[in-house]
C-alpha cells in the first residue's frame, strides 16, 4: 500500500523557524509561562515544585475534570488527554478506521484525517465546500455523499483553511444524514474560542450517540508548546482509544497538564486575548489585500487567525510560496497542501508589528509574482 506523506506538516515543520517571518501558523502568538500564570490569578511555586516524574498517561484527573466540565453530559471517563490534538486524532484515526470502508470528508480541511484514511486503507468521500455558497457545502451533496456505507463523517469546525463556522442548516442536514447511515461523527473543535464576533461555537458533542470531538490548547488558546489536545468520546469507545493511546506517547508531561489545568479553567480570559489579536490584526490583513485591487478573491474569517484566498494568475501556489520563501524569507501556506490550486492561506495571529513588516515586505514581491 502506498503512503501518503502529510505535505503541510512537512512544509511548516522544515521551515517555520528558519525563516526571518512565519505567516503558515494557524493560532495566535503563544502566551509566555508568565503571562498564563498571570491570566490564571497563579504564581509560579507550584510549577516549579513539580516533581518530573511521569504523569498519568490519559491526564490528570484534575485537567479531565475542566475538560468534561465544557462538554453538557461529559464527566472524566469520557475525556482522553493527548499530546496535541493531532495525536488525539492519530488515535482516534487508528482506531476508527481499523473496521471503517468509507468515509465522508468535509472539505478543504486540515488534511491530517484524510492521510490517515488514505494510509489506512479507507475509501475518502470529500464534499467540498463552496467558496460561491459562502463556503457552505451544498445540502443537496451532504445528503448525496453520506449513504449507508459510510462508517465515518468528518467535520472541521470552525473551518481550517476557510475559519468559515457552518451555518444550522448544514449542521443539521450532517447530523441528519449521519444518523440514517448509522456512522461515527467525528468532528474536529480546535479552533472554538478565536471566534471574531465573541460567541463561542457550540459544541457538536451530545448531538448524536455516535459522537467524538477533538481540541486542544494550540490555537484558541494560545498554548501550541504544551502540546496539549484532548478527545471526548462514548465511554467504550475511549476504552478501545486508549489502548492506540499507551502505544503511541503513553502521555503528557506534568508540568504540561499543570499549565493546562490553568488554561481550561481560565479559557474566557484567554479566549478574550485571542479575539483582540485577531480583531486588532485581521483588518490590517484586510486592507493589504484589499491594495491589490482585485487580484484576491475571499471571503472573511469568522474564525481563526487565518485567510483562505483566491489569487488571479501567476505561478502555482507551491511555487508562489517557495518563491516567497526564498527571497522575503517569509512563510505561507500553499493551497495544494488542501487540494485547492490557486489559493494561499495567510496567518495574521502574530504580533501586529510584525505582520505589517512581513506585508510590507511582501507587497512588491506578490505584485511582482501575480502580474
Amino acid at each position: 500500500m502506498s503512503f501518503t506523506p502529510f505535505a503541510l506538516e512537512r512544509w511548516q515543520s522544515t521551515w517555520e523557524h528558519r525563516v526571518r517571518i512565519n505567516l503558515s501558523e494557524s493560532g495566535v502568538h503563544a502566551l509566555s509561562v508568565a503571562e498564563l500564570l498571570s491570566l490564571a490569578g497563579d504564581d509560579s511555586d507550584d510549577l516549579l515544585a513539580l516533581p518530573l516524574s511521569y504523569g498519568q498517561s490519559d491526564g490528570s484527573d484534575a485537567l479531565r475534570a475542566e475538560i468534561a466540565r465544557l462538554y453538557p453530559g461529559a464527566t472524566p471517563d469520557h475525556v482522553t488527554v493527548t499530546v496535541g490534538s493531532a495525536e488525539a486524532n492519530f488515535s482516534t484515526c487508528w482506531t476508527l478506521f481499523r473496521d471503517a470502508r468509507r468515509v465522508v470528508i468535509l472539505a478543504p480541511t486540515y488534511m491530517q484525517i484524510w492521510g490517515l484514511a488514505a494510509n489506512f486503507g479507507v475509501t475518502v468521500a470529500p464534499v467540498w465546500l463552496r467558496h460561491e455558497l459562502g463556503w457552505e457545502p451544498d445540502l443537496d451533496e451532504v445528503r448525496r455523499a453520506i449513504t449507508p456505507d459510510t462508517d465515518v463523517v468528518v467535520v472541521t469546525d470552525p473551518n481550517n483553511p476557510t475559519g468559515h463556522i457552518l451555518s444550522d442548516a448544514a449542521r443539521s442536514v450532517v447530523l441528519e444524514a449521519t444518523r440514517a447511515a448509522g456512522a461515527w461523527l467525528f468532528v474536529d473543535e480546535v479552533y472554538e474560542g478565536a471566534e471574531h464576533h465573541g460567541t463561542t461555537t457550540p459544541t457538536w458533542w451530545g448531538t448524536w450517540e455516535r459522537t467524538l470531538v477533538v481540541n486542544g490548547l494550540s490555537k484558541a488558546y494560545g498554548l501550541p508548546g504544551l502540546r496539549i489536545g484532548w478527545v471526548v468520546t462514548p465511554p467504550e469507545l475511549r476504552a478501545r482509544l486508549l489502548e492506540r493511546h499507551d502505544y503511541t506517547v503513553i502521555g503528557a508531561g506534568p508540568l504540561a497538564d499543570h499549565l493546562a489545568v490553568r488554561a481550561v479553567r481560565h479559557r474566557d480570559r484567554i479566549f478574550d486575548r485571542t479575539r483582540d489579536i485577531l480583531n486588532t490584526n485581521y483588518p490590517v490583513l484586510e486592507s493589504w489585500l484589499q491594495s491589490f485591487e482585485g487580484a484576491f478573491t475571499w471571503h472573511p474569517p469568522e474564525c481563526g487567525a487565518i485567510c483562505f484566498v483566491r489569487y488571479a494568475g501567476g505561478p502555482s501556489s507551491l511555487d508562489l510560496v517557495e518563491r516567497v520563501r526564498v527571497q522575503q524569507d517569509i512563510l505561507l501556506v500553499p493551497g495544494d497542501h488542501f487540494e485547492m490550486p490557486g489559493w494561499l492561506r495567510l496567518g495574521f495571529g502574530n504580533p501586529t508589528d510584525q505582520l505589517r513588516e512581513a506585508l510590507d515586505l511582501l507587497r512588491p514581491a506578490v505584485r511582482t509574482l501575480l502580474r
